[in-house]
């Protein structure tokens, strides 16, 4: 739950779940992905993701932490940023910019979706690690999100990939969406948190713009690769 100590407008998005504003003690459901005003006292409680996965708030201000290499973003991996926000801390927000709200009811965003996800992929620059066929069965079949997933990345599990060539490269430097496969030939597709560079082979690389979709992914939920 976040409480507002003074007024602020913000807007969440990402996950789709029960959003509840309590203005007093009178409680009515708070909208999505539209800009909402919270006075001095008021609280938006975000409740369980029922699709997706992770929520986003936005703050008109912006959350005003010490920035790290021009970013207020906090990298888990590598410890990199402002400490993870925990309960009771209180996040200050900077100051609004001139411009008005916009006069918007709602912003045109896609829900994530709750069953198979199609993503977007291109051949990546280590294809010829893999036997042939391997692409085709990279995108000819679904595959599941497993358990291990963070922001880091989502490991996905189906019928092995096998690779010509055993062992690992070098590391080499990775981008977000690169498919890297580690000697289990189960898929690991990077996210925002990845490390910069890699010594398995990538197989393949999602589309920038399906990224997106890639983040609010499930465990247990399909994917399907084109």
């Amino acid at each position: 739950m976040l409480r507002a100590t003074a007024a602020v407008w913000v807007a969440v998005t990402g996950a789709v779940g029960p959003l509840v504003r309590t203005v007093g003690r009178r409680a009515r459901p708070a909208p999505y992905a539209a800009a909402m005003l919270l006075d001095a006292g008021d609280a938006l409680e975000i409740g369980p993701a029922v699709a997706g996965i992770r929520w986003y708030l936005a703050v008109r201000g912006g959350i005003d932490a010490a920035p790290v290499l021009g970013s207020r973003a906090t990298d888990l991996l590598s410890r990199v940023g402002p400490a993870a926000v925990a309960a009771g801390d209180v996040l200050p927000v900077g100051p609004p910019p001139a411009r008005p709200v916009p006069p918007v009811d709602s912003l045109a965003v896609t829900a994530p979706a709750d069953g198979e996800v199609v993503l977007r992929v291109s051949a990546g620059p280590r294809l010829d690690w893999f036997v042939d066929g391997a692409w085709a069965a990279l995108i000819d079949r679904p595959w599941e999100v497993t358990a291990e997933a963070d922001r880091v990345g989502v490991r996905l599990a189906g019928e092995p990939l096998v690779r010509r060539i055993p062992g690992e490269l070098p590391s080499e430097g990775v981008v977000t969406g690169a498919l890297q496969v580690p000697p289990s030939g189960q898929p690991i597709l990077f996210l925002a948190d990845h490390p910069m560079t890699g010594g398995y082979p990538v197989i393949g690389v999602v589309a920038r713009d399906d990224v997106r979709l890639a983040a609010q992914l499930r465990p247990g939920q399909r994917v399907r690769l084109v």
